[in-house]
């Protein structure tokens, strides 16, 4: 066993080596800084706003008529006819399930829409630093996130974030 770990770490160690000897011009970019400050974002938040505006604004009713129900049985419940206090409670009842089952569909469907709008915008960066990348000759560009010290490499998040505006 402990010549199959010995043979694997110097296996990595060793395409490691090749890996960076291989590579003549490293550069780094910070895509979250990129994407933070990219236009793309500001315009995408909105029309996310817009297109899931109707919806968060029926949940919000939605809620209020609920908490509205909720505080009338809490507040009348002991005085209420029997009748009168289980019909209001399967009310209260039946609109919570409903009001539950359209959140989470609303928090679904924002949460997939915002992740593929974001995807996009990755894209576009992504497109960004390739093209960048080859225009000036980098050989490998590593996110700057993703490294602790790099001594010989180029930062480029600026010409990424020119090409992406």
């Amino acid at each position: 066993m402990k010549k199959w770990l010995y043979a694997a770490g110097l296996g990595l160690a060793l395409a490691t080596s090749a890996v960076a000897q291989a590579a003549d011009k490293i550069a780094v970019v910070n895509v979250s800084s990129i994407f933070q400050q990219s236009p793309q974002r500001a315009v995408l938040a909105k029309q996310l706003e817009n297109e899931f505006k109707g919806r968060a604004t029926e949940l919000q009713s939605m809620e209020r008529d609920l908490q509205t129900k909720m505080q009338r049985l809490q507040r009348d419940g002991s005085t209420m006819k029997a009748s009168e206090r289980s019909s209001l409670e399967k009310s209260v009842m039946a609109q919570r399930e409903t009001f539950s089952t359209k959140a989470q569909a609303f928090e679904q469907d924002n949460r997939r829409r915002q992740t593929e709008e974001r995807n996009k915008i990755l894209s576009r960066i992504q497109d960004a630093v390739k093209s960048v990348a080859s225009k000036e000759g980098y050989d490998v560009v590593i996110d700057a996130n993703a490294v602790a010290y790099a001594t010989n490499a180029k930062d480029i998040t600026a010409d990424v974030l020119k090409h992406v505006k």
